[in-house]
C-alpha cells in the first residue's frame, strides 16, 4: 500500500506534517519502537511508529531521522499522546532527510494503525492469504472461537503448504498448524529456541536458518508490539520472554512478498500474545498483594482473607488451594545496567509449567511479583499434589531446570546468570513468611554455586550442602589440600586408587565387608589400603572426626 492512502484514511487519525512529495512511498510493513537505534530491527518499507520516548531534548532528533533514512523506512507517525505537539526538531530533521512525517493523534492507539497496515498489505502482497488477515479478529479471540495462533498457523499449512509452529523462549510449544501435526520432538524445539536466543543475543536479524539432521527451519522472532516493548534499550530486557515462530522451510531463497508475509503473520501473533500477557496483570497484582502483607508481617488471617481471594483465580472450580509454595529466581547480568527483575518475573513465568505441556493456559495457575531484582512466585498446589505435605510433591528444584537449560544458556550467553530457590509446601497463611525466607534462603545457596544456571530446594537446607558453598575458596583449597594431597600424590605415582577407596569407605559408613565387596577386593587389601590413608594423613579413620574431615574435604574438592 501507498502512504496517501494511509493519509487518506480518516480512522487512523494521521495528519501530515512533511514529505507531500514522497506520498507515493509503498509501506511494506509496520513496525513500533521508542529505541534511539532501532536500526537492527528494520529491513526498508516501514511505517515506523513512536510515542518519541527517545527524544530526551533536541539534539536527539537529526540521529534517530538518519538512522531510519538510512534503513529505507517508508515514513515516521510520531504520537501526540506523551508531548502533544510533535516537536520541531523532528520535523526539521524529516524535512533534511526527505523522510515522510505524520502526526498520531492522541485518540488513535498505535495497535489500530498496525491492524490496518497488516491487513493491507498482507491481502495486495499475498491474495493467496488474505484470510489471514481477515481472520484476525478470531485469532485476537480465546476459547473454542477463536483459535489463537493456531488460526493463522492453519493458513500457512493450508495456503502456502507450511508446516509451522509458535514456540516460547524454551522450546515450549505455544501452537502449531493442522498441516504440523504433532508438536516438534522436545529436543528439536529445545535446540530450535537455544538457537533462536543466540541469534538475538548477537542482535542478528531474522529469520534465522537452523539445520536440525536434515530439516531446515527458519525462526521469525516475535516482538511484543507493546509499548513498553518497544521501549526496551537492550535485548535483555525482553530476549528471555519473546517467542518464536518456527518454519519447517528455508527462507533463504525466498521473495520479498513471502518474507513480508510471514513479518506479518509474527505482528499478529505479537497482538495475541500481548492480549495473553494483559490477563496476566490481575494474576501478578494478586500475588503482590500477598507478598507485601507477608513482607510487612501482616495477621495470618489477613493473609489467609487474600489467598481465599487468589485461589479461585489460579485454581478455577476447585475451591482453595490446601498446599502453596514459593519460587524465588533472580536474573543478573554483567555490568548492571539492565533491570533483572521484570526479566525474572517473566521467565519465571514461563519455567514454572510443564515443558511438556502445550499453549499458554498452563500458565494461568502461576502468580508472579517481583521487587527489586527478585521474581516471587506463588504456586497452588491442588489436593492431589499435596497428599504427603509437599515433602515429595510439587515443585523440585533439581527437575525444575532441566528441560530449559539449554535454551537459557543461550539466551544468557556469557553475560548473565540465573539462580532459583524453592520452598516447601505450606498450607496456612502462617507459613508462608517462613516459605519465603526458605525460598531466598535455597537460591542464595545455588547462587554460591558456579555456573550460569543454579537452583536449590528446601530439601537442601537441612544438609551440610547449606554450609559448604559460604566457605571462602580460600579456605576451602587449604583444607582439601592438607588432607588429600598427599592421597593424590600417591596415587600419582603408585596407582594405589586411595581416594576412590576413602570414598567408598565413607559411602558404606566404615563396614569393611560392605566396602571390599563394593571395590571387589579382599578385606586384607582393603585394611592395607586405608592404613596407608591413615600413615600419609595422620589421620584415624576409625574416629568420627577424622571421618567427618575427609568426607567434607572430598565434597569441597
Amino acid at each position: 500500500m501507498r502512504l496517501r492512502a494511509l493519509l487518506d484514511t480518516d480512522a487512523l487519525g494521521l495528519r501530515l506534517l512533511g514529505g507531500e512529495d514522497e506520498l507515493d512511498r509503498t509501506v511494506r510493513g509496520v513496525m513500533t519502537t521508542d529505541l534511539k537505534d532501532p536500526s537492527r530491527y528494520l529491513s526498508g518499507g516501514e511505517l515506523v511508529l513512536t510515542g518519541l520516548a527517545w527524544r530526551h531534548d533536541a539534539a536527539d532528533s537529526e540521529p534517530f531521522v538518519r538512522i531510519l533514512a538510512a534503513a529505507g523506512v517508508a515514513a515516521l507517525a510520531a504520537g501526540e499522546a506523551e508531548l502533544g505537539d510533535v516537536p520541531e526538531d523532528l520535523v526539521l530533521a524529516c524535512v533534511r532527510h526527505r523522510l515522510p512525517l505524520f502526526a498520531v493523534h492522541e485518540s488513535v492507539a498505535f495497535a489500530t494503525i498496525t491492524e490496518h497496515v497488516v491487513r493491507q498489505v498482507s491481502g495486495e502482497r499475498a491474495g493467496d492469504l488474505a484470510a489471514v488477515v481477515d481472520r484476525h479478529r478470531r485469532m485476537m479471540t480465546s476459547g473454542p472461537a477463536g483459535g489463537g495462533p493456531d488460526v493463522v498457523l492453519d493458513l500457512l499449512g493450508t495456503d502456502l503448504d507450511l508446516r509451522a509452529w509458535v514456540l516460547s523462549p524454551t522450546g515450549r510449544p505455544i501452537a502449531g498448524s493442522k498441516l504440523a501435526g504433532a508438536a516438534l520432538p522436545t529436543d528439536v524445539s529445545a535446540k530450535l529456541a537455544a538457537e533462536h536466543l543466540a541469534a538475538a543475543r548477537t542482535g542478528r536479524r531474522g529469520p534465522h536458518r537452523v539445520l536440525v539432521g536434515t530439516t531446515t527451519y527458519s525462526l521469525f522472532p516475535i516482538r511484543s508490539s507493546g509499548r513498553s516493548a518497544a521501549a526496551s534499550r537492550d535485548v535483555r530486557e525482553t530476549v528471555l520472554s519473546d517467542w518464536l515462530l518456527a518454519v519447517e522451510a528455508d527462507a533463504g531463497d525466498w521473495p520479498a512478498e513471502r518474507l513480508d508475509l510471514l513479518q506479518g503473520v509474527t505482528q499478529l501473533i505479537a497482538v495475541e500474545r500481548d492480549r495473553r500477557d494483559a490477563a496476566r496483570t490481575v494474576r501478578r497484582r494478586l500475588a503482590q498483594e500477598v507478598l507485601e502483607l507477608v513482607q510487612t508481617g501482616a495477621a495470618p488471617a489477613e493473609i489467609a482473607a487474600r489467598l481465599r481471594v487468589a485461589a479461585p483465580v489460579l485454581l478455577p472450580g476447585l475451591g482453595a488451594a490446601p498446599h502453596w509454595q514459593v519460587v524465588v529466581a533472580r536474573v543478573e547480568w554483567d555490568g548492571g545496567e539492565v533491570e533483572g527483575g521484570p526479566v525474572a518475573q517473566s521467565l519465571l513465568e514461563e519455567i514454572l509449567v510443564d515443558p511438556l505441556t502445550s499453549g499458554p493456559e498452563h500458565s494461568d495457575r502461576i502468580a508472579v511479583a517481583h521487587t527489586g531484582e527478585e521474581a516471587i512466585a506463588l504456586v497452588p498446589l491442588p489436593a492431589v499434589s499435596a497428599e504427603h505435605d509437599g515433602s515429595e510433591s510439587g515443585i523440585l528444584a533439581d527437575a525444575l531446570l532441566e528441560a530449559v537449560r539449554d535454551p537459557l544458556s543461550a539466551g544468557l550467553n556469557d553475560d548473565g546468570r540465573l539462580t532459583l530457590g524453592v520452598s516447601a509446601a505450606v498450607h496456612s497463611a502462617e507459613g508462608l513468611r517462613g516459605a519465603l525466607e526458605e525460598a531466598r534462603h535455597a537460591r542464595r545457596v545455588a547462587a554460591a554455586r558456579p555456573g550460569r544456571i543454579c537452583a536449590a530446594g528446601h530439601q537442601e537446607l537441612a544438609s551440610h550442602v547449606l554450609l559448604l558453598p559460604f566457605v571462602p575458596d580460600d579456605v576451602r583449597r587449604a583444607f582439601t589440600a592438607r588432607l588429600l594431597d598427599p592421597l593424590r600424590d600417591y596415587d600419582r605415582r603408585h596407582r594405589a586408587e586411595l581416594i576412590p577407596t576413602l570414598e567408598a569407605f565413607l559411602d558404606c559408613d566404615g563396614s569393611w565387608t560392605r566396602c571390599a565387596t563394593r571395590l571387589h577386593l579382599h578385606v586384607n587389601t582393603l585394611r592395607y589400603r586405608v592404613g596407608r590413608i591413615e600413615q600419609l594423613t595422620g589421620r584415624d579413620l576409625s574416629r568420627l572426626e577424622d571421618k567427618l574431615d575427609f568426607f567434607l574435604a572430598l565434597r569441597m574438592s
